[in-house]
Parts: C-alpha cells; sequence; structure tokens
C-alpha cells in the first residue's frame, strides 16, 4: 500500500545515507504539506544539504523511499527526474548564477531548457520575475556587478522562472547582511502567500526559521527528532533543541572542557 497522503507533497520515509564510514542519515522520516512553508534547522555537517539534493534526485539514499506527490524518486531513471524537477525551484546557498551570463541569461536558462516558449514570452517572464524580487530594469548587468543580496534574489528570479509546485531554498540568509535578510526573509513569505508554493528551508539560521515558517523540523544525529510549530520549537523541553535556539555551547561526550580557562 502506497504510504503517500494525498496533503503531503513530500514524504520522505526511512531514508538512510552514509558517505565511507560517516552516517549522515539514519532513518529520517518527514512528510511536508502541501503549500506549507517548513523549515529544517540543524548544525553545520547534520546533513540537511544532502536532504535537498535527495529530494530533487541529485543524491540517490542508501535505503528508504522519498515520495514527491506519490511518485519514488529514489526509484527514477535521469529522463523520469528531469520530469519531476519541471516541479520544483532551487535556491543555492551561493545563488549559482552562470557568471558568462547577464542576469537576463541566467533568468531564462531553465525556460531555454525546457520550455518552446518564444523569445518575447520569454522576455516577459523575466522582467515579471525581476519585478517580484524588486529588481526590475537590470536584465543586461552581468552577476559580477551585483550584490551578495542582488544576486540572490536573482537567483530567486531564476528559481521561480518555471512556476515551481515546491520551492528549495538552501541557507538563503548566509552571508547576508540584517537588511537583505529582512528582504529574502519576505520574499519567502510572499511566494507562499502569492503563489501557494510549497517551501523547504535548509538553514542553521534560528531567526529566518522563525520568521518564514508554518513548521520547523529538527535534524540531529541523522533524524528528524522534533516537528511541530514555531511557537512548539520555541516551548519545546527537547534539550538539543532548547540549546541550538538558544545558541548554548553544549559540552557533548566531555570533548570540551567546562572551564577552557581555568583560573591561575
Amino acid at each position: 500500500m502506497d504510504t503517500a497522503n494525498n496533503n503531503h507533497v513530500i514524504e520522505i520515509i526511512d531514508v538512510h545515507k552514509s558517505f565511507d564510514s560517516k552516517h549522515v542519515h539514519r532513518g529520517l522520516n518527514l512528510s511536508i504539506k502541501k503549500g506549507e512553508s517548513i523549515t529544517v534547522l540543524g548544525g553545520s555537517g547534520t546533513g540537511k544539504s544532502v536532504l535537498l539534493k535527495e529530494i530533487t534526485g541529485l543524491i540517490r539514499p542508501d535505503s528508504g523511499r522519498l515520495l514527491i506527490d506519490g511518485e519514488d524518486v529514489v526509484q527514477m531513471d535521469e529522463t523520469e527526474l528531469i520530469r519531476i524537477r519541471k516541479k520544483m525551484g532551487m535556491l543555492f546557498q551561493g545563488s549559482a548564477l552562470f557568471d558568462s551570463l547577464t542576469v537576463a541569461g541566467n533568468i531564462a536558462y531553465p525556460l531555454l531548457e525546457h520550455t518552446d516558449y518564444t523569445q518575447q514570452r520569454i522576455n516577459e517572464v523575466v522582467a515579471m520575475n525581476l519585478e517580484l524580487v524588486g529588481l526590475s530594469g537590470i536584465e543586461d548587468i552581468m552577476p559580477s556587478e551585483l550584490s551578495g543580496g542582488m544576486k540572490k534574489r536573482v537567483g530567486l528570479a531564476r528559481a521561480i522562472a518555471m512556476n515551481p509546485e515546491i520551492l528549495l531554498y538552501d541557507e538563503p540568509t548566509t552571508g547576508l547582511d540584517p537588511p537583505n535578510i529582512s528582504r529574502i526573509n519576505k520574499l519567502i513569505q510572499d511566494m507562499q502567500q502569492k503563489f501557494g508554493v510549497t517551501g523547504v528551508i535548509i538553514t542553521h539560521d534560528v531567526k529566518c526559521a522563525f520568521v518564514v515558517s508554518d513548521r520547523i523540523a529538527f535534524l540531529h544525529d541523522g533524524q528528524i527528532i522534533f516537528v511541530g510549530t514555531v511557537e512548539e520549537a520555541q516551548n519545546s523541553d527537547i534539550e538539543v533543541l532548547n540549546d541550538f535556539i538558544h545558541a548554548k555551547l553544549r559540552d557533548e561526550n566531555n570533548l570540551l572542557p567546562r572551564n577552557p580557562y581555568p583560573p591561575i
């Protein structure tokens, strides 16, 4: 019997993934509802970005199932994965713009590759998406001329070029100053509220997570150990989650001395 739920656009079921002797996912389970924004919180090196690559089929789990609209991407060949990926847009951590293409060329790239749009229609989509991210009129600028915040917004304009049902955000606020963090957070909210997309945000930025999320999932030691609302996360009695939210340094396995600077 298929375990997919009609209300869930993504179902991650008992996913395991190792790289050599490093176990990244140890029976990871997570269900993502259609139209919600869910943030996967976790420290560096906990496998958050690997999870995004598993969702897109760029990395295959060692075992488990990963359903997109009820279809298991783990079992798909490249042709089938391309079809599924057209449902998704992704904002990469470093924006991942093509340095040799203009802003317009970057946003137009997926349209040229995967649609039969006329050049006029492509130009219209590029202009419309730049307006959505607050960057009208910069079509002819090269990525090297953009600030970090502008690159992120152009990356988002490219991510939504194909009208995706799912938007994936890999550390969307990393490296940005506070005003640009606020802009990106507002854009993430707008994508859900205006277009009803399902948002999956991967971050260690607690403030970002609390602003943009309907629900929080916490990834620790290869498993999702908490899923709930922002309020439930803030009031959780799970010690490791509480410590993460409040930026408390843990003394795990006595690897760190409790007082690294003892009195002389």
